[in-house]
């Protein structure tokens, strides 16, 4: 009877790391990354191994040269790891070249970044489309993807602003749609809040929990611990490596901090 059981629980485990496995969107294996500066030989990652299952929310977190920066240049397929593997949805993309690897980054990632990086005589939704010029789905498709994105971040009635008509933290959320557009596996954000205030800084929380809720996958770079609260869990690194990797407790609804904060004035 015992022998039954652990073979049955051998069996379960197996199903349940294979379900993991596939489940998983990001799954990194034991990735090293040097630098070559000058004579001087720069370890940033030093084999760090990690999955992101779909619909996490995480937080990655760590001081300067820490390796954060390393590991989410090579999420964003932006950098390649000297050693190692990275997995984008089971997908090896270490073996596709500079053409494939815009694809995929055109395709399965949205970017948000510190910058809102908006084109200035470019109205919200113009901005918005952006990202859909590089697929091959036709104008009334982009501009209804456009269109979904602005109001899946409650900008639908400033599709026709410019940015210099919005507030930073509407500037922030058509950067947000803009990354949503080409509707990615994943979003990565890299310090979203660091030029914007306390409240708008909650508010762009809110709008991430938010799309996490409808099943998005997000990881975000960020230096505040109050910020890094609003995701499901945190990693931190030093040195290269992931020293702490845990669930967030008593983790805040950004809609109800919201409630506690005073309205800014001009």
């Amino acid at each position: 009877m015992q022998i039954t059981n652990h073979a049955t629980n051998q069996t379960e485990a197996t199903r349940v790391s294979a379900t993991s496995a596939e489940s998983a969107v990001i799954r990194v294996e034991d990735v090293h990354k040097y630098y070559e500066l000058g004579e001087t030989r720069v370890h940033a990652l030093r084999g760090v191994s990690v999955e992101v299952q779909r619909g996490e929310f995480v937080a990655v977190m760590g001081a300067s040269g820490s390796g954060k920066s390393t590991f989410m240049n090579i999420l964003g397929c932006l950098d390649r790891p000297s050693s190692g593997r990275y997995l984008l949805e089971g997908v090896d993309v270490l073996q596709h070249d500079k053409r494939a690897l815009a694809l995929i980054r055109n395709q399965k990632i949205g970017f948000v970044f510190q910058g809102f990086n908006l084109l200035a005589r470019t109205t919200a939704l113009e901005n918005t489309e952006l990202p859909t010029l590089y697929s091959k789905i036709g104008k009334e498709e982009r501009h209804k993807r456009a269109v979904e994105a602005l109001a899946l971040v409650g900008l639908a009635d400033r599709a026709e602003h410019f940015p210099a008509q919005m507030s930073g933290g509407q500037q922030q959320r058509v950067a947000v749609a803009r990354a949503l557009v080409n509707r990615p596996s994943i979003l990565l954000a890299d310090e979203p809040t660091g030029n914007l205030d306390s409240r708008t800084s909650v508010e762009i929380m809110g709008v991430f929990q938010d799309l996490n809720d409808k099943g998005l996958t997000i990881v975000m770079v960020t230096h505040e611990h109050d910020i890094a609260e609003f995701a499901k869990r945190v990693l931190v690194f030093r040195d290269g490596k992931i020293r702490k990797d845990e669930p967030v407790r008593g983790r805040p609804r950004a809609a109800e901090v919201l409630k506690t904060l005073p309205t800014l004035e001009d």
